[in-house]
């Protein structure tokens, strides 16, 4: 068992407390016994209970709601500020401060395990030629005149290629062929044998491409013979509990010595599920997927493969690898066929992980003479602008922002989410995952609010929230959704009752949101600026912006442009260019040309790192303030 470690919200003076606690977590029926004093957030996190959270646990997203049905937690200070008067009589609290000294019965909302992501991106068509393969031979049978062993008889009837083998193929070598008549099916990858099926089974021949994603990952079923997808699928990355960003989950493996294999069997019953759903919505037996390609960050990588990620975390920031081999799928903790193999993108830095280089294989950044920004929006982000002649990256520190954590009323994007927000003539009109009522905000979500209150002056340049007889002047309807929390705060209401003093219900916009986001927009910013001055050109000559991930997908190219996320450039020159990671593990699995194009970007692309650079604090400030048009 973890061990425990004394929480600051700890009670004092309970020496007859029960030194362990019965702690039944509903609607799942779960009942675990832990040590007493341990936070609700943790038990659940240790017995496979999913709790919502962004921050790991660590209190700063008030996220892990819970309520208490049966049993007394105290209301902390956190809670206070979470929760609303009501909410904290029914027996909200959140889990991550509230400590079980006594048996609970845990009333936990359902996670929202599938939120709105991009399954398929901006691709190119690339040449058909797999390092996966079948083989169909018919093989004369040996005589007293002809002993060749079995091995030499498939070699010889397979004599392009060097066919190695292991003991496992061996093993069913002689039986195989003789059950079968000598009429066998090899499976090959590059000159591995992998398998030797009994007659023709040259038409069953699949694998998967995985983008492993700190919050989402996608799987893509393939078709190998034709190239096509016949199965995708994508949920919410299973380490959540551990937090929104890789420095949580790194930070966990620091503190706790079991963190790093717990979240290794979180990353690998992610992938599982996922194989499983893909196979199961194509009718494939997960035993003819002979091979996967991973795309992920380096930190997940890292994690997925067992290897101690504390190194990435610290400065100098360094990966235990930057290529790895090709891995039996095993590896992965993926049960497919026995002897699939794994092909894992390698990484351009720490913080360019192959994520990153997958999208710029799949959007062609490498072979193609245009100037092109490409921005991969997330927690950390990654940036690269160039062109085949030459071509830089580097990654700059958004903040958990853009995944609307620490966002008052952010959440994922998923039922009940606005996603997208416009004003109109004192008008407010929302756009809502699902078509539901509201009940959050969403990253594109909070993009679009900003950009609509800096368009119409409620939001001035430096990011305040003009005051109410400014906003009377401007925008008289809206004004009123101009309100002061009971704590001080002020905060524009999107939807639901615009008083102050009776917000629970309501999704608003607070003045710290919006600082959040500045920080996020003006990191981003101070990268591609940075490289643009590094490249020696002007920001106009650029003449294509590509927005990669999930969020990209979703973001409005006119919000990017008025909070200064991207150069000022014509609409039509930014491109939602979606999971252009996947598509290059897609690329990846389809054509070893491109494989090997993958590899050789560790040559040709050039990554700078901003960190240790003297004048990047001062130009991250610079770019605070939204522009002025």
């Amino acid at each position: 068992m973890t061990s425990v470690v004394e929480h600051p919200d700890r009670e004092e003076g309970a020496a007859d407390r029960p030194s362990r606690v019965l702690l039944r977590f509903e609607p799942a029926g779960t009942s675990v016994r832990v040590p007493s004093g341990v936070a609700v957030f943790d038990a659940a996190s240790w017995n496979g209970i999913a709790i919502d959270s962004t921050c790991g646990g660590h209190g700063t997203c008030k996220k892990c709601k819970v309520r208490i049905a049966d049993g007394a937690a105290p209301v902390t200070p956190l809670d206070a500020r979470a929760f609303g008067e009501v909410e904290l009589a029914e027996g909200w609290r959140l889990a991550c401060r509230a400590l079980a000294h006594d048996d609970l019965v845990v009333d936990v909302p359902p996670l929202q395990t599938r939120p709105k992501a991009a399954t398929v991106g901006v691709g190119r068509q690339v040449i058909l030629r797999p390092a996966l393969q079948k083989r169909y031979v018919e093989l004369d049978e040996p005589t007293l005149a002809d002993q060749r062993t079995d091995l030499e008889r498939l070699r010889d009837a397979v004599d392009d290629l060097e066919l190695q083998v292991d003991a496992g193929v061996l093993r069913r070598l002689p039986r195989v062929l003789r059950e079968s008549g000598y009429r066998v099916t090899c499976v090959v990858v590059d000159d591995l044998l992998l398998d030797i099926e009994p007659g023709d089974t040259s038409e069953r021949l699949h694998a998967i491409a995985f983008d492993l994603g700190t919050t989402t990952v996608v799987a893509t079923l393939l078709d190998i013979r034709t190239g096509t997808p016949v199965a995708v699928r994508s949920r919410l990355n299973r380490q959540q509990p551990f937090g929104a960003d890789v420095i949580s989950r790194i930070s966990a493996t620091m503190l706790d010595p079991d963190a790093l294999g717990r979240l290794r069997e979180l990353a690998a019953a992610t992938l599982q599920e996922l194989a499983d759903e893909v196979c199961a919505e194509a009718e494939i037996d997960p035993a003819e997927v002979y091979e996967v390609a991973l795309a992920g960050n380096a930190t997940m990588t890292q994690l997925v493969l067992g290897i101690d990620p504390e190194p990435v975390g610290v400065a100098p920031f360094i990966m235990a690898t930057r290529t790895y081999p090709n891995l039996p799928a095993a590896e992965l903790g993926l049960e497919l066929h026995p002897r699939a193999r794994a092909t894992v993108f390698p990484a351009l830095g720490a913080y360019v992980g192959g994520d990153v280089v997958a999208g710029l294989l799949a959007t062609g950044m490498t072979r193609d003479r245009r100037l092109r920004l490409f921005i991969d929006v997330g927690t950390n982000c990654e940036i690269a602008l160039g062109s085949a002649e030459r071509l830089l990256c580097t990654a700059a520190p958004a903040g958990p922002a853009f995944e609307a954590a620490q966002i008052r009323c952010g959440m994922r994007a998923a039922h009940g989410a606005i996603e997208t927000v416009r004003i109109e003539d004192g008008a407010v009109e929302l756009g809502v995952i699902g078509d539901v009522e509201p009940v959050g905000l969403c990253g594109s979500g909070l993009v679009d609010a900003v950009a609509e209150l800096v368009r119409t002056g409620l939001l001035d340049p430096s990011g305040r929230l003009v005051a109410g007889e400014v906003a009377e002047t401007l925008e008289p309807e809206l004004a009123r959704r101009l309100v002061v929390r009971p704590d001080g705060e002020r905060v524009f209401v999107l939807s639901g009752v615009p008083d102050g003093e009776h917000l629970e219900g309501a999704v608003y916009l607070s003045q710290r949101d919006v600082r959040e986001l500045q920080f996020a927009k003006a990191s981003i910013a101070t990268g591609w600026r940075l490289l643009v001055e590094e490249l020696g050109i002007d920001q106009s000559e650029i003449e294509q912006v590509l927005l990669a991930g999930s969020f990209g997908s979703y973001l409005s190219p006119a919000a990017a442009v008025r909070i200064g996320l991207v150069p000022p450039l014509a609409l039509t020159r930014i491109v939602s260019a979606g999971n252009v990671a996947g598509e290059g593990a897609k690329m990846a699995l389809l054509s070893l040309q491109e494989r090997h194009a993958a590899e050789a970007m560790l040559g040709d692309v050039q990554y700078v790192e901003l960190s240790d650079r003297p004048d990047f604090n001062d130009r991250f400030v610079e770019e605070l303030a939204f522009p002025v048009r």
